[in-house]
């Protein structure tokens, strides 16, 4: 079989441990190496010094990360390899170390490079992640919050919309004081602008929706919710503000374009720009993107019966992202 490259590396990661196999023509060295920063500049050294052309390693975890971060920025020719499009060649890989069959497998061109990004836009997609993570965490303790005023029969979600809203969260204060809301109290916080003018409901339902039951530990911890989803709002905003720093003038004319499908606000139109970028050239159809993100079904069909055409995984932040 023809070979590609005389000198690749072929590097098996794990979390703590790296191993690496260096191919020159016929002859192989492996090495194993930690994962510290200190001993993957010595593991790139000796790649540098060897005269690598090419490394190759799976996308194991995100331990892949910070040993393609290194190799990228010493200049060395690095790829990210598909576990399913190894186990996909035939071979004895039971017989041989990974390290060893993927230098061998990338030798003769047999492997397919997986879509790397570059550094500014892995660092986009992490804000952007990072932002969903936080967005989801606040969701899930405004959904504390709702169970607590529930369990005390306080039906204020029934009333108003959002109860982290202006006048959501007035009430709620008012609540945390342990007064009684009464008909005075509700004439008085409209009067001062406290709660919307707008607000649908009548000052007798807000009077008769407020007045539940509250003990001491509840209040407790709606305070704590409370102050929790604060913080989160910050952090989220300043995240906001980081991630409109770092997207491009065509991102953001990209992201602007996205929102006129209904159902996409700026927040996930952002998410699919960083994930998909503006470059389509990579995908050579609309089927391709479909299929890569994971949301197109499966297509297993036999004796003109059809089996089981579970979706893939695909992109874990577009797919959360347009199936919400």
């Amino acid at each position: 079989m023809e070979k590609i490259y005389d000198k690749c590396c072929g590097v098996d990661i794990h979390k703590k441990v790296i191993v690496a196999c260096f191919k020159q023509g016929r002859k192989q060295e492996i090495r194993e190496f930690g994962a510290t920063t200190r001993e993957l500049l010595e593991m790139t050294q000796w790649l540098e010094e060897g005269g690598c052309e090419q490394v190759a390693m799976e996308s194991t975890a995100s331990y892949w990360k910070p040993v393609y971060n290194i190799l990228e920025s010493a200049g060395l020719g690095a790829i990210v390899v598909n576990a399913q499009h190894m186990r996909a060649v035939p071979g004895r890989k039971t017989d041989a170390t990974d390290a060893e069959w993927i230098a061998d497998l990338l030798q003769h061109g047999l492997l397919k490079a997986s879509f790397i990004p570059d550094k500014a836009r892995r660092e986009l997609r992490e804000l952007v992640g990072y932002r969903k993570s936080l967005i989801k965490e606040q969701a899930a303790e405004l959904n504390r919050l709702q169970k607590i005023l529930e369990g005390a029969n306080i039906k204020i979600s029934g009333t108003i919309k959002a109860i982290n809203g202006k006048s959501g969260r007035n009430l709620l204060e008012t609540l945390l004081t342990g007064k009684k809301i009464d008909l005075a109290k509700i004439t008085k916080m409209r009067r001062d602008k406290l709660i919307a003018a707008n607000l649908k409901a009548t000052d007798e339902q807000l009077v008769e929706d407020l007045n539940g039951v509250l003990s001491t530990l509840q209040k407790k911890m709606m305070r704590t919710m409370l102050t929790h989803i604060d913080e989160l709002a910050k952090h989220i905003k300043e995240l906001d503000d980081e991630i409109d720093r770092n997207m491009k003038d065509e991102e953001k004319i990209a992201a602007a374009n996205i929102q006129e499908i209904p159902g996409i606000g700026n927040t996930s139109a952002e998410a699919v720009i960083a994930v998909i970028s503006t470059d389509m050239s990579r995908f050579p159809t609309d089927r391709h993107i479909s299929s890569w993100a994971g949301l197109c079904p499966g297509n297993n069909e036999s004796a003109k019966k059809r089996k089981s055409g579970k979706t893939r995984k695909g992109n874990a932040l577009l797919r959360s992202t347009l199936i919400i």
